[in-house]
């Protein structure tokens, strides 16, 4: 359903827009890292479009959201109506002209009825709702420039997994393009909604997709390992307690679990820490990880060594937060059986 329905719109946009013309799909999130629990009722796609030749300027000290300019005057003239007036790419001009076709084209999907949900502040995503009989599916589509060209400085000294997954891996990870998202920084001084967020989850994917310190891990005939068995339940575990706890957890996504979880690897790098039937010991390691940096409101970026995810004003809800996953290491997790 979802693949028919983002197929028809990815060949509509790429006929209303030239600069769109190139566009392509990518899968991004849980359920394409086959680590989704529960209903597959939520997709995130992201639109990639490459661009050629561009300048990337720091908008804050967190060394993940940029300001984006072309070094020079892109061919395609149609760019320059998302520019503004000091030549910077807007996200938020290039997510209004997408947000608007797909509001027309998806009027003109037959069989199955969608609808664009309204648009949440500071959320970079379109999402789709699409009804299903039996649950609705949500779609979030993430617009994405490619950049063919070397990280940042800000990543220099992060995704440390030469231990892990090896020197090779890495390098060869780093020559990947460079993807950035539309994404406001809240912290911008005057909010123009022009910045852009360094995004990894292509890497990510590839790390999750093959985690292992031999090469052979998981594989047909490779030992099994419980890593993905833990990131599950590390999400698992956040998503009930949100439910749970909304109004006081809605700082948190699974993005903070997913990133404990990768240091979390780093830490123990080798296949023979995460034996297969050893699921609960690391399940309770990567979380008495991930409440250790709750308490000291401190969890790195994987990718950006400067930035913490864990912006210290918000020091009474990781605590709120520690309490709660403590309460439930503790007693065996009565939330999961609720």
């Amino acid at each position: 359903l979802v693949n028919g329905v983002v197929s028809h719109l990815v060949q509509a946009i790429r006929g209303k827009d030239s600069c769109f013309s190139s566009i392509e799909r990518q899968s991004a999130g849980s359920y394409y890292e086959r680590v989704k629990i529960s209903e597959p009722n939520e997709f995130d796609i992201m639109l990639v479009m490459p661009v050629a030749r561009i300048q990337l300027e720091e908008s804050d000290d967190t060394g993940a959201y940029y300001y984006v300019s072309f070094k020079r005057s892109p061919k395609e003239k149609g760019w320059l109506k998302f520019l503004e007036e000091d030549g910077k790419l807007s996200a938020f001009k290039m997510l209004q002209a997408l947000r608007e076709i797909i509001k027309q084209e998806v009027k003109n999907i037959k069989g199955v009825e969608v609808t664009v949900a309204r648009k949440k502040a500071g959320s970079p995503a379109i999402t789709l709702q699409i009804k299903n009989p039996s649950s609705e599916i949500s779609v979030d589509i993430i617009l994405t420039l490619e950049v063919q060209q070397s990280w940042p400085p800000t990543t220099q000294g992060g995704f440390k997994i030469e231990q892990w997954l090896g020197t090779k891996v890495r390098r060869d990870l780093k020559f990947r393009s460079l993807y950035l998202v539309a994404k406001q920084n809240k912290r911008e001084k005057v909010l123009r909604g022009n910045t852009w967020r360094l995004s990894f989850s292509h890497i990510e994917k590839h790390m999750i997709n093959n985690h292992g310190n031999s090469k052979t891990c998981c594989e047909s005939d490779g030992p099994k390992c419980c890593r993905k068995g833990c990131l599950k339940l590390l999400k698992y575990l956040l998503e009930q307690l949100k439910m749970k706890y909304p109004k006081e957890l809605e700082k948190f996504c699974s993005y903070h679990v997913k990133t404990a979880f990768l240091h979390s690897c780093v830490t123990w790098p080798n296949d023979s820490d995460w034996h297969l039937g050893d699921l609960d010991h690391c399940f309770q390691q990567c979380l008495g990880f991930f409440v250790d940096c709750l308490q000291k409101s401190q969890l790195t970026h994987f990718f950006i060594p400067q930035y913490n995810l864990l912006s210290l004003e918000d020091k009474a809800k990781h605590h709120f937060l520690s309490r709660k996953i403590s309460h439930e290491l503790n007693n065996g997790f009565p939330i999961f059986h609720e």
